[in-house]
């Protein structure tokens, strides 16, 4: 019975720009457009959207991105998005209770090893602290990624749609020597047949 079966996988797409891109895809418009914070919302929930992203891709790099390699999933962004409203319908955003329950709850929760949740909460306050909200903030050096400021989800879709289809390690935390790190095995398996 089970060879004869449909077997159907839901994997977390490849690349940050097609994972954020998905997220904003799952997301309503009236979540994102609708709500008392106005652009600082929207700057929020893109800023999380980007960090999930950027923690699932960090484990392409293994040991370099993680220690340990953690399955984070869209269950985890969810939680972080309905936490996130849950603490903000207030009218304002209470920054220290957030980054704890994201860090140490949310996605600290699946990290086992003490310097990868070091690097996490690192990772998390480049894309979701007070900072993140000021004018002309871009969550890499480069400047190729940072949060506009549009109005409606569908604008920042296609502005999405403009990332690099190869990031670089930069955004990622990492140094630009991490690429070879990533590519020597992608290079060698595909050699190995």
């Amino acid at each position: 019975v089970l060879q004869n079966a449909v077997k159907v996988t839901n994997e977390p797409p490849k690349g940050l720009r097609t994972n954020v891109k998905r997220a904003l895809e799952e997301m309503l418009d009236t979540f994102f457009e609708d709500h008392p914070l106005g652009q600082d919302w929207r700057k929020v929930l893109f800023g999380l959207c980007m960090f999930h992203a950027v923690i699932q891709e960090r484990k392409k790099f293994g040991p370099l991105g993680w220690n340990i390699i953690y399955e984070f999933n869209n269950s985890d962004r969810e939680f972080a998005f309905s936490t996130l409203r849950m603490y903000c319908d207030i009218g304002f955003i209470p920054w220290d209770a957030l980054e704890y329950i994201t860090g140490e709850i949310t996605y600290g929760g699946r990290v086992t090893d003490s310097w990868d949740l070091r690097c996490l909460k690192t990772i998390l306050k480049g894309f979701f602290s007070p900072s993140t909200l000021e004018p002309g903030y871009t969550y890499s050096k480069s400047g190729v990624y940072y949060c506009p400021e549009y109005e409606k989800l569908e604008e920042y879709r296609d502005f999405v749609d403009t990332f690099p289809i190869i990031e670089e390690p930069e955004i990622f935390g990492m140094h630009e020597n991490a690429n070879i790190a990533y590519q020597v095995p992608i290079r060698f398996s595909r050699n190995t047949y």
